[in-house]
């Protein structure tokens, strides 16, 4: 009743306690969390220093290239042939300015998912988060924008009046605001990568058609004009035209009619407002779109959630058996699974059943081949309930043995910085210990002691540092080789491709680690065996799916990287923090696989950081280490951890363990620095002194020696396939990838198809007018715009594809599956299929549209040319990944190369008019190739004459092109064959930097 009557009163929040609810949406006020935000931000400016540093020199040499081509010695102010090369090159600063924030669209969505988890969480508003990426990024646009003009404007010959160099100024800073705030828009608006690279591929090219330079105004069809109005590039070309046309030596001077103005008539060519007021309207239009970009971006983040969710992608068929859902009294447990032969505790609800099952089936102590007696656990006992699983192939048990091993690597600048005058750090300091057959063995130590430092070095997967000591295999130098033929690491990061099922993966590393006398049905045989080993037979068919976005867990993801390497049939398994990231039964799950593992006669070393008592009991022996990389135990655990307790127990004031403490909790704690230094010893020189030691170094001793009859591992062939298997399988795989990946193909397809649509609307039927020189640049500019834009987004959407790849393929090349010759012709021949398919709609949309000559040898000339473009692009996109270490500097290092290939393409500036000093580059330019073949396949043969200015008589359509542009009818076989050398010089330099390169820092 007394409750009654407090809730029947109206609450007054004023009287309540401060902490009892909560009255507001954020803990603190706005403004500190803006101040908070923008701290972040220029945190993370500093960080990522390397990409605006790179940014800048990039358009300072952007700037020096320009300036050369469109240097003032060059040119002149006396014709409108002349005026047309100076809007050419105030098109190639707007152009290479609005590329600039081509940079923001990676940057911007690899940050989106830490935002959406921040705003779901309520940590700050939107505005928050956009206001300081906006502000903060202005500074630098500044700089550039001063760069740019210092190397460009007078080196250009541009009009000197220092009010028109201000003006100029001003017009470069906003189309460079308006650019990154159009491509922050696009990454806020299509949230990942691919989709964000085409929706901003679609975006340049209905800006670029539409502003008014591709296309002239008044030849833009009625039903396109609403985009002519709505591009930016209209206000910043109308704009940054005007203010140089309206310049006095422009003015002062008469055209060809002797009656208008040169500057007039040249922006009547263009089609740009003859009204020095356009300069003006167009600053402020270019402000209001970079205020419209970021204000519909900080909507976009408010109101869109991220594409993807973490889901399972279970089989219909699969379902059934994995369902477990069943209430008792609201309570959901797990239904055991329907074999008879799977008695694991996967099947139960809580770590308390595991527990139970695992007391129900205890077994006694066991000895392990070596003869040893092991623990046995409660884990344990877990282990055995699962029947041992067959493993038809044999392999050798061999034993690893290492003497004095040290390891260095330089010495970080941070630390040179603080005055440490060596000049190389060690990480490992005279390790020594062994790894037998049928043990399993734990390599622990605190956070920087250097467990998975040693484990990189005795597996050989180190890629940089310098190593010293005696690693041998059963006696035998350690060749690394043959080593990786018999060995399996698996990485505490599970990578693996994620296009591809369980089965598949499994398959996939089988058929090529697994030797060429296995025969397929043996390989397929064992891949079962292995699947149902690690207790995956149930979501053998399941796609793998990126990690905490689709497909497997983080335990099945542990499970299927332990029987990746299984397949291969090792006699050494190297396992980093096989548990790391699991819960109790999730870890308990892996443990079992690995015990299984052990019990099959391998050899066996994992890295464990802080295990249960449960999982530390599992291990047979310990290899404990110290900060510095130093050995201050090696040698078995006993019963329930008894040697390693009676160890540690006996060094004079070290604490006795509690009662049910973990052990492998109390023994970092007593052996830690702070203990060392409380009672005053070193316990690795502590190791060393005792009987421990001298036992283990004599077992070292032992295993030095080869047994005697043994031979050294050989094997012929570096790689267990030849070079025609390695291909076929990683064709295979990439192929089901390919095909598994919609949200590549299917959304480059339907770039493709808007791009031809867009391109046939704009250019209706323009193919069938040439009566003027215009008309014909008109058509050059629908030609050479449909297929640079398709390229650009080809190779944008290729690029993150790769990188997902590159990092499987660093971990299936050290493990010695293939080599890269294979592995790239495999991802270089995938995309054939793919771009013939597209290349094929497109030419029909695109010719039929534009209404070129229906005659089957310009018809196949067009479709010749565009298929070799589109791959080109494509390989251009797969070799820049391959080149920089992640896709988002691919990203902007090929941004860098959209504008070579704009400048030199024989469009802006026509090859005649090309300086002498730089005409090397244009033959080497694979988009001038494009646009020679397509102006002269399709206008090289015509002889009906246009009116050009200029020229008197009126030209053939044929000579013209020849002299305005340098285009030789009969050049059309060197074309060709270029096209060709491009996609395959792109491929090969893929294929060799994949192979040279090694961007995994180790």
């Amino acid at each position: 009743m007394r409750l009654d009557n407090e809730l029947s009163i109206p609450f007054d929040k004023s009287k309540g306690h401060i902490a009892a609810l909560a009255f507001q949406k954020y803990s603190v006020s706005k403004m500190e969390l803006l101040k908070a935000c923008w701290d972040k931000e220029w945190l993370l400016i500093k960080r990522n220093s390397f990409i605006y540093v790179f940014k800048t020199v990039q358009i300072i040499i952007m700037a020096v290239v320009a300036s050369t081509v469109f240097l003032q010695t060059e040119l002149n102010t006396r014709s409108e042939q002349d005026g047309a090369i100076y809007v050419g090159a105030l098109l190639f600063a707007m152009i290479i300015n609005m590329f600039n924030g081509f940079s923001e669209l990676p940057v911007m969505i690899t940050r989106l998912p830490v935002f959406y988890k921040q705003r779901d969480l309520l940590f700050h508003p939107a505005w928050t988060f956009t206001l300081p990426s906006f502000l903060l990024k202005v500074p630098i646009s500044a700089l550039e924008s001063v760069v740019w003009m210092a190397v460009t404007y007078y080196t250009m010959g541009f009009a000197p009046e220092a009010s028109r160099f201000f003006k100029h100024f001003l017009l470069v800073f906003l189309i460079q605001q308006m650019a990154s705030g159009l491509f922050r828009l696009i990454a806020g608006l299509c949230r990942t990568m691919i989709i964000a690279n085409t929706g901003g591929a679609l975006t340049l090219l209905l800006v670029f058609l539409l502003g008014g330079f591709m296309i002239p105004k008044r030849e833009i069809p009625n039903w396109w004009e609403w985009a002519y109005w709505i591009s930016p590039l209209t206000y910043s070309f109308n704009a940054i035209t005007v203010n140089e046309m309206f310049a006095p030596r422009w003015m002062n001077k008469r055209a060809s009619d002797n009656v208008t103005q040169l500057g007039v008539q040249i922006l009547r060519n263009f089609d740009v407002p003859n009204d020095e007021n356009w300069y003006w309207i167009g600053a402020a239009a270019l402000f209001g779109f970079a205020v419209l970009f970021n204000v519909l971006f900080t909507f976009a983040l408010m109101c869109l959630n991220p594409l993807g969710k973490p889901q399972a992608v279970i089989f219909e068929e699969t379902a059934e058996e994995q369902e477990g859902i069943e209430g008792t009294k609201g309570e959901p447990r797990l239904r055991r699974p329907k074999s008879s032969k799977d008695s694991s505790p996967q099947s139960l609800s809580s770590a308390e059943a595991l527990g139970k099952e695992i007391a129900m089936q205890r077994m006694s102590s066991g000895t392990n081949p070596n003869g040893m007696s092991r623990n046995e656990s409660s884990l344990d006992a877990a282990i055995r309930v699962a029947p041992k699983r067959g493993m038809v192939l044999p392999f050798t048990p061999l034993a690893m043995s290492f003497d004095t091993v040290n390891y260095y690597v330089d010495m970080p600048l941070e630390m040179k910085a603080q005055g440490v005058a060596e000049g190389r750090l060690q990480l490992l300091r005279g390790v020594t210990s062994v790894f037998r057959p049928g043990v399993l063995t734990a390599l622990m130590g605190v956070s920087g002691a250097g467990k998975t430092t040693l484990m990189d070095v005795l597996a050989g997967r180190k890629t940089g540092g310098y190593i010293e000591g005696d690693i041998r295999i059963s006696g035998f130098p350690k060749v690394q080789e043959t080593f990786a033929r018999i060995s399996g690491y698996c990485e505490q990061n599970d990578i693996h491709s994620p296009q591809v099922t369980v089965k598949e993966s499994l398959i996939y590393s089988a058929f090529l680690r697994l030797p060429k006398e296995v025969t397929n049905e043996e390989k397929m045989i064992f891949v079962d065996e292995v699947i149902e080993l690690v207790e995956l037979d149930n979501l053998k068919d399941v796609i793998v799916g990126l990690p905490g976005v689709t497909g497997l867990s983080t335990e099945r993801r542990k499970r299927l990287t332990i029987a990746v390497e299984l397949v291969a049939n090792p006699s050494i398994i190297f396992m980093d923090e096989p548990t790391s990231g699991l819960d109790a039964r999730a870890a308990a799950i892996v443990m079992r696989t690995v015990r299984n593992t052990v019990d099959t006669g391998r050899t066996v070393v994992c890295t464990i950081h802080q295990p249960s008592i449960d999982i530390f009991e599992a291990f047979d022996e310990l290899l404990l280490l110290k900060i510095g990389g130093q050995v201050i135990y090696s040698g078995p655990l006993g019963k329930n951890s008894s040697k390693i307790i009676e160890y540690f127990e006996s060094i004079p004031g070290t604490p006795k363990i509690k009662d049910k403490y973990n052990p492998a909790t109390w023994m970092l704690e007593v052996s830690s620095l702070a203990a060392e230094v409380r009672l005053g010893i070193d316990f690795a020189k502590h190791y060393k002194s005792s009987s421990l030691y001298q036992r283990k170094k004599a077992l070292v001793m032992e295993l030095n020696t080869p047994p005697l009859g043994a031979k050294e591992l050989y094997f012929a062939s570096q790689y267990s396939q030849s070079t025609w298997g390695q291909f076929r399988s990683c064709f295979w795989k990439q192929w089901w990838t390919y095909w598994r990946s919609p949200d590549y193909n299917l959304v480059r397809y339907f770039f493709t198809l808007v791009a031809a649509l867009m391109v046939g609307t704009i250019f209706w039927q323009v193919g069938t007018k040439r009566d003027t020189s215009s008309d014909l640049t008109m058509i050059i500019g629908a030609m050479y715009a449909a297929v640079f834009f398709v390229g650009i987004n080809n190779c944008s959407t290729v690029q993150p594809i790769v990188a997902i790849e590159r990092t499987v393929f660093y971990r299936e090349r050290a493990a010695g599956m293939y080599s890269a010759l294979p592995y790239a012709l495999a991802q270089v021949l995938c995309e054939v299929p793919y771009i013939l398919f597209q290349t094929t709609y497109y030419t029909l949309i695109v010719y039929a549209m534009v209404g070129f000559q229906w005659t089957a040898a310009k018809f196949f000339w067009f479709y010749f040319i565009s298929f070799f473009s589109f791959l080109y692009f494509t390989y251009y996109g797969m070799m820049t990944v391959s080149i920089t270490p992640n896709h988002q500097i691919a990203a902007i290092l090929a941004a860098a190369f959209y504008s070579i290939f704009n400048l030199f393409s024989g469009f802006y500036i026509p090859r005649p008019r090309i300086p002498k000093w730089w005409i090397w580059y244009y033959w080497i330019c694979p988009m001038a190739w494009t646009v020679y073949g397509l102006i002269v396949s399709q206008y090289g043969d015509i002889e009906a004459t246009i009116k050009a200015p200029g020229f008197d008589p009126d030209p053939s359509v044929k000579s013209y092109i020849k002299d305005q542009y340098g285009y030789d009818s009969d050049f059309m076989g060197p074309v060709a064959g270029v096209l060709v050398g491009f996609a395959v010089f792109f491929a090969f330099m893929f294929a060799c930097c994949i192979k040279k390169l090694n961007f995994q820092s180790k």
